[in-house]
């Protein structure tokens, strides 16, 4: 069998995407490491860059199979023809004609390690590192798999029904935000959360608007790229992409200023996520305007939704609930409404009824539908997995409380964002002169007039030290 014909400059414009979503993840990273206490920065940016590595072993193995296999007739997941990535090269993808298998399956990759990258938010600071490895395979199967199949793969029952999803507003979105409300819901509250004695504040908002801004970059390959061709269809979802996050940026800076009369950086980078967050589902069938809805809607329902952990008693670090699971779900029946047929055109080969602006009242109904059984599977599979697994020994999900007190940089990786000294100066009563009476590195008591060895194999002296 012969291999199709393809374009180079579509193939390239997949692979550019693949890498912009690639740096979505440690975006993610920095995003919520700097919305966590300082103790916790580095275990952050860990675990999204492992969330990486575990889902591409995933997809080789099955995932890639499980989602788009062609062969399958489920309607609700595929088989393993495609296992190891067995037959996945030259033939047309299943997702579009323009660019074969192999382009096709690396990209989704990048969605499919990017989306427990977002759920893991809401464990920080109190989440055990080996067993969230152990479920992130296990969630991206039972979970990430099922939904995509659902909405991407022709054979999905979410498809069949006549849903549309761009680049991922129910696999990626709501269903990371689902399952960020069980695992908090699992885990329980950290350590002096709530009382007054401990502020929990971000420690960093230079990391913040950093991940925001790896983010807001990498997005455009996120839905953009899910033209699969460089299309006109394509520049129509940068642009709009683009504008709904300015307007959710703004609109949230405004919501903030409104009771707080400061324009917060943490508000800013906020709303431009949920902007980006209510836009994605629709970012390949609406327009400019309807853009600049869909991005102020989004972003005062994801900022009423934050003070959700407030009523309901759940502790969401990163408001992962508020901002994706329900922006994403906002953001699907905001689709429903505008959405529209020659906008899905703009590629040449897309034949959709549209929505609301074009009279197919019917499609909310469908929207509704997809969204809702998305971020239901999401919670309930998650939460099972969380259950059983929190009762394996050894697979306990929260750490202990002396290295929740400690932090989870030094308790579960042994290293620290930041390296520095602690010191406490006194005057000798005898000559005047100023002295170190206690000198810390990293929380470990250190005496100056001692001698050792830093890890790095340099004298451990105070000159040292003062470097490090």
């Amino acid at each position: 069998m012969d291999t199709p014909t393809y374009q180079a400059g579509d193939i390239a414009w997949i692979l550019t995407s693949t890498a912009l979503v690639w740096l979505m993840i440690p975006g993610v990273g920095y995003f919520y490491s700097g919305m966590a206490r300082q103790k916790n920065a580095l275990s952050l940016i860990m675990a999204c860059v492992l969330s990486l590595v575990v889902v591409s072993v995933e997809w080789f193995i099955w995932g890639y199979s499980l989602t788009f296999s062609k062969t399958s007739t489920s309607p609700f997941i595929g088989n393993l023809d495609n296992a190891f990535l067995r037959g996945v090269l030259g033939d047309a993808s299943i997702g579009s004609s323009a660019i074969p298998d192999l382009v096709y399956c690396i990209y989704q990759c990048m969605f499919a390690a990017l989306t427990p990258a977002l759920a893991i938010g809401a464990a920080a600071e109190r989440a055990r590192l080996l067993p969230m490895i152990i479920f992130i395979f296990i969630w991206s199967t039972l979970v990430y798999n099922f939904i995509a199949y659902w909405t991407w793969n022709p054979n999905g029952w979410s498809a069949k029904l006549g849903a549309v999803d761009f680049a991922g507003g129910t696999p990626v979105h709501i269903s990371s935000g689902a399952a960020s409300l069980a695992y908090a819901l699992i885990l329980g509250r950290r350590e002096g959360h709530g009382e007054k004695k401990e502020e929990f504040r971000p420690h960093n908002m230079s990391n913040v608007v950093l991940g925001t801004a790896f983010l807001w970059f990498g997005w455009f390959g996120f839905n953009g790229g899910s033209a699969l061709s460089g299309n006109l269809r394509a520049a129509m979802a940068c642009v709009v992409t683009n504008l709904a996050a300015a307007v959710g940026a703004i609109t949230w800076m405004c919501l903030d200023f409104r009771i707080e009369r400061k324009f917060s950086a943490l508000g800013f980078c906020s709303g431009a996520v949920a902007g980006l967050v209510a836009i994605t589902p629709a970012s390949g069938f609406v327009g400019p305007a309807p853009a600049v809805a869909i991005g102020f809607l989004g972003a005062v329902a994801c900022n009423m939704a934050v003070h959700l952990k407030h009523w309901l008693k759940y502790d969401d670090v990163a408001d992962v609930f508020a901002v994706h699971g329900v922006g994403g779900y906002v953001g699907s029946l905001l689709t429903g409404i505008f959405a529209e047929s020659y906008i899905a055109a703009l590629d040449g080969s897309t034949v959709i009824a549209g929505g609301w602006m074009n009279r197919n009242f019917i499609q909310l109904g469908y929207q509704l539908a997809d969204c809702t059984s998305g971020m239901a599977w999401s919670f309930v599979v998650t939460y099972i997995i969380l259950f059983i697994m929190n009762k394996i020994p050894g697979l306990s999900l929260r750490v202990d409380r002396e290295a929740e007190l400690k932090g989870l940089d030094v308790a579960e990786i042994g290293e620290m964002a930041y390296y520095h000294v602690d010191k406490i100066v006194g005057v000798d009563q005898n000559t005047g002169e100023e002295k170190v009476i206690k000198e810390e590195v990293q929380g470990y008591p250190y005496q100056p007039q001692a001698q050792g060895t830093m890890s790095s194999g340099n004298p451990l002296t105070k000159d040292t030290l003062d470097n490090a």
